[in-house]
């Protein structure tokens, strides 16, 4: 058997700092690491999707310098070696009163419309009672630029830079905060194989967000944010109009879009009673190079409510409304519509909570006409209940939980076929028990499902018993557990089989160094169909698992006593 050698680097773990405050509280050097292995050997009488061998050896070294973690790893298997050392990324963040600053990788609490990933450079912050600004400058991202001959090259992309303000005013009642993003993409990042094909971008995107408490038992709240978005750098600069006035921040190009994106929420807080009505709409093509993907062309309106009756009965429940193609330029439109309601209560020892969530969509035309017999419309409807109860003596504690559910998915359409309608009953029952004087815990669990398509009805249903024990909890822990599972699945007109399995496993800790972790297992699976038994159904399968941890310290150097009194 070959053996290759691969040396990963710029993969490990970064090298991090600890705030300024806590490197004095450092040890000044600590050299500590860990080995172990992983074994598993599986069986099967049928088709084998895994290998009847797995055996891998590690270990890994970690180097801590005041606080500095500098982790190295080596992994061999049967048919592979791997060498990672860590990615040296410095980072230093000190915190002093209300002052914070980062150098490194870092992040500052932006709006969700404005910036929400982190950045690689510099950062400042202040936090006071009712004054807040914070500052940044840094890469969003790093460039990809593979080789462009390589038929298996990733998709490539620039080195992304941004730098951006904060500055807020207020309690958390009552408050104002302004947000700002500059990014851009730096043409130069990427070979120019792919300047044809991918182009840079520019960015600048200001946000707002505010709270106004009007009366003890009504608020406001709002965010939002615009965005002037340039999907090409290079393309010719508008020289006329008054976008002319930004040009010291922003370059408005001939590809340059501005959109709009925002929510506000009316709330009522009550005694027993809160409301929320909300609004939120995000333009066709929003987008701000400081945060990941977000859906766009969009407008929704809603509201949500929570109350508790008696004292005992707690309710809840939401409705929205959601709409695409504002811009009126897709072919179709959606409307989507989606309700819930919650209860709970308690009596005694028992708690029940009943469900309800629905979903209703549409389509409608855009700049196409619908046709009917292809229209979108369909309703989903879900409803469950669940109940526990618990109980206890002098020796016993027992638990009883039991749940039923019931979802259906409808195709509304006139001409539908029902060819993808759905409706799935499902149920559980769960009874636990512990033992107090044996320190063991029996469990036994049921669950039962079918579910009803086009022509076609499965059914699945499962039994698993369960037992449980720790031994010398003190010193040296040994947990012990056991499963015995039966299921027993059918589709209709197709297939029938049950399947019995075993497995047991054991894991031991020894003086807190050592590590030692076993499993065993036996499945049983057999086609029970009579008309049609078939012995590629009829399989079984074996697994067994075995592995070892070592942890270590080489080396230690202490901060003194003394130090640490002061």
């Amino acid at each position: 058997m070959a053996t290759a050698v691969a040396l990963s680097g710029l993969c490990g773990v970064p090298a991090q700092a600890q705030d300024i405050s806590q490197i004095a509280k450092s040890d000044p050097l600590i050299i500590s690491g860990a080995v172990g292995t992983n074994n598993t050997f599986y069986h099967s009488t049928g088709y084998s999707y895994a290998s009847p061998l797995q055996s891998s050896v590690w270990a890994n070294l970690n180097i801590s310098v005041y606080g500095y973690s500098m982790p190295f790893s080596l992994y061999f298997t049967n048919s592979d070696w791997n060498f990672s050392y860590p990615q040296f990324s410095f980072r230093f963040s000190p915190t002093y009163k209300n002052w914070h600053m980062f150098i490194g990788q870092g992040s500052l609490g932006f709006s969700n419309y404005v910036m929400s990933t982190s950045v690689n450079g510099f950062g400042l912050e202040y936090s006071g009672k009712k004054l807040r600004f914070g500052v940044f400058y840094g890469r969003l991202r790093s460039a990809i630029n593979d080789d462009p001959t390589d038929p298996d090259a990733r998709r490539p992309q620039y080195k992304r830079m941004g730098w951006g303000f904060k500055v807020g005013y207020g309690n958390s009642r009552n408050y104002i905060d302004l947000y700002f993003l500059r990014a851009y993409d730096c043409p130069s990042s990427i070979d120019e194989h792919w300047w044809a094909s991918v182009a840079p971008q520019s960015n600048l995107v200001v946000g707002l967000r505010g709270s106004s408490q009007i009366t003890k038992w009504l608020s406001l709240t709002a965010n939002v944010a615009t965005s002037a978005f340039t999907t090409d750098s290079r393309a010719p600069k508008v020289k006329n109009g008054d976008v002319t006035r930004f040009d010291k921040i922003f370059d408005a190009k001939y590809s340059s879009l501005m959109r709009f994106a925002g929510d506000a929420n009316v709330n009522v807080h009550l005694k027993n009673f809160n409301t929320s009505v909300f609004y939120r709409i995000v333009q066709p093509n929003y987008l701000s190079l400081g945060t990941n993907y977000m859906s766009n062309n969009y407008h929704s309106l809603g509201i949500n409510f929570s109350t508790r009756l008696l004292r005992k009965i707690s309710l809840s429940g939401t409705f929205s409304a959601q709409s695409d193609n504002l811009s009126d330029e897709q072919l179709y439109t959606t409307r989507g519509y989606v309700y819930s309601a919650n209860a709970g209560t308690r009596f005694g020892n028992v708690n029940v909570n009943l469900r309800y969530s629905g979903y209703l969509q549409n389509q409608s035309d855009g700049t196409a006409k619908v046709e009917e017999e292809t229209r979108v419309h369909r309703i989903m409807h879900s409803v469950g209940a669940s109940a526990s109860y618990n109980f206890q003596t002098d020796v016993l504690s027992h638990t009883l939980t039991g749940s039923v559910g019931y979802n259906t998915n409808k195709d509304l359409n006139k001409f539908a076929t029902g060819k993808s309608d759905v409706e799935t009953v499902s149920g559980g029952l769960n009874y636990s028990v512990l033992v107090e004087p044996w320190h063991t815990d029996f469990s036994a669990t049921f669950n039962h499902q079918q579910s009803i398509g086009y022509n076609r009805r499965y059914t699945s249903d499962i039994l698993a018993l369960t037992a449980s024990r720790t031994f010398f909890e003190d010193k040296n822990p040994l947990s012990v557990s056991a499963t015995i599972t039966t299921c027993y699945n059918k589709l209709s007109k197709m297939r029938e089989n049950m399947s019995l399995g075993g497995d047991v496993q054991a894991s031991w800790t020894l003086k807190q160094k050592h590590s030692f972790s076993l499993s065993a297992g036996i499945a049983r699976s057999n086609d029970t169909n009579i008309t049609s038994n078939e012995d590629m159904y009829n399989v079984t399968e074996t697994n067994v698992g075995f592995s070892y941890t070592y942890t270590f310290t080489l080396f230690q150097i202490k901060r003194k006593a003394e130090k640490e009194k002061k």
